[in-house]
């Protein structure tokens, strides 16, 4: 014991609980009261600051506005577009706060001028990919703070542009395959047009879909030479610019095209994908997206590469202890589904997504190699 540890012990005087029984208990009801009028003698709690609020409403398309501070946001398609609901698009999105997290945007509802949010990375850092994360939340919702919002510091730190998309809903009055899956490749077609402008590598621009938004992420991957064809007319300002992606994520998917039977034809430079699911206890989800993996090995296309974990249920549902299941990047109470987003890293850099802008990657250099050899044979 120092000197002075001594000396307190020595001075300072022996503290008593009281005991037990009615003096205790007297006592504690003291000491509670004596916490109240101090609490009810403090200034209220100041209100948070930046809570993000839809923008104001007229006789014009609405503006969206960013959910994260620093985006740019970019409206998907012009004033009077045929592919807007001229009778909704004046309306203002509806952004469900957090109740216990100031600021923070949960999910959002009601999308009538389906829009991207831009936000780059320092240019030191800036290795030119840019990921456009598409979010689930059964096409009722789109949720966009764990699967969207949280994974642009994430892939901040490791040099990777992100666009958050909000595309249209079902429980707005819209169809998945031709309003939805449009706004996802829409959005491909002008994140690869501002490629110059915002200083990203146009052979580095993929998307990441979540559960309702893989089903979106998923056709692209598939169908992107039909949109590009029908799609370039003149006078379209994105007219010759391609939609596919380099790369695609399809992370706890719904039914992906090959569901139910399904059976697209594979482009042969389809691009690499990640996969990611829960197992047994995401049963529904590992099952389509083995069915994408399935089809894909069967194609033999390049890079693709599947995660499903044993532990594991899906974004929402119950869990044991009365809890319930996370989305997104969370930590998953440290089980190994918790670190998926790590694996997804591996991969990316794996295959050359990370390196300085301009270099061609491995992923591209794969599928070409791929497309000079003759087709696989079919698995018997």
């Amino acid at each position: 014991m120092t000197p002075w540890s001594r000396l307190w012990n020595r001075s300072m005087p022996r503290a008593r609980f009281p005991g037990s029984g009615w003096l205790a208990s007297a006592w504690i009801a003291c000491l509670a009261a004596s916490v109240r009028m101090v609490a009810e003698s403090l200034p209220p709690p100041p209100a948070a600051l930046g809570i993000p609020r839809p923008g104001p409403t007229n006789d014009a398309p609405y503006a969206p506005q960013p959910i994260l501070p620093g985006g740019i946001v970019l409206p998907l398609y012009p004033p009077g577009s045929p592919h807007l609901n001229a009778s909704r698009v004046h309306e203002a999105e509806y952004y469900q706060l957090s109740r216990s997290v100031p600021g923070r945007i949960s999910w959002i509802t009601n999308i009538h001028n389906p829009s991207l949010e831009f936000h780059p990375v320092e240019p030191g850092n800036n290795s030119g990919a840019t990921v456009i994360l598409v979010a689930g939340g059964g096409h009722r919702t789109l949720n966009v703070g764990t699967e969207a919002a949280d994974f642009v510091p994430y892939f901040f730190n490791h040099g990777v542009n992100t666009v958050i998309l909000r595309n249209r809903l079902r429980a707005d009055g819209y169809d998945v395959n031709r309003d939805a899956v449009r706004d996802a490749v829409q959005a491909l077609r002008w994140v690869r047009a501002h490629a110059a402008a915002w200083n990203l590598d146009p052979h580095r621009i993929g998307i990441m879909g979540f559960s309702a938004g893989a089903e979106l992420a998923a056709p692209t991957a598939l169908f992107f030479e039909e949109y590009d064809r029908t799609n370039s007319v003149p006078g379209d300002p994105l007219a010759g610019i391609s939609c596919r992606p380099d790369f695609v994520g399809v992370i706890y998917p719904g039914p992906t095209p090959f569901a139910r039977g399904g059976n697209p034809a594979v482009p042969r430079n389809a691009p690499p994908a990640f996969l990611m699911s829960g197992g047994s206890g995401d049963r529904i989800h590992a099952l389509w997206a083995t069915e994408y993996l399935t089809a894909m090995l069967n194609a033999g296309i390049p890079n693709v590469e599947s995660h499903i974990y044993g532990n594991g249920r899906h974004p929402g549902d119950p869990l044991p202890d009365g809890s319930r299941m996370t989305g997104g990047l969370t930590d998953r109470q440290g089980i190994p589904l918790g670190t998926w987003q790590d694996r997804f890293i591996d991969w990316f850099r794996d295959l050359g997504f990370l390196q300085k802008p301009g270099v061609e990657t491995k992923a591209a250099r794969d599928t070409a190699a791929f497309l000079s050899q003759p087709p696989p044979k079919p698995y018997p």
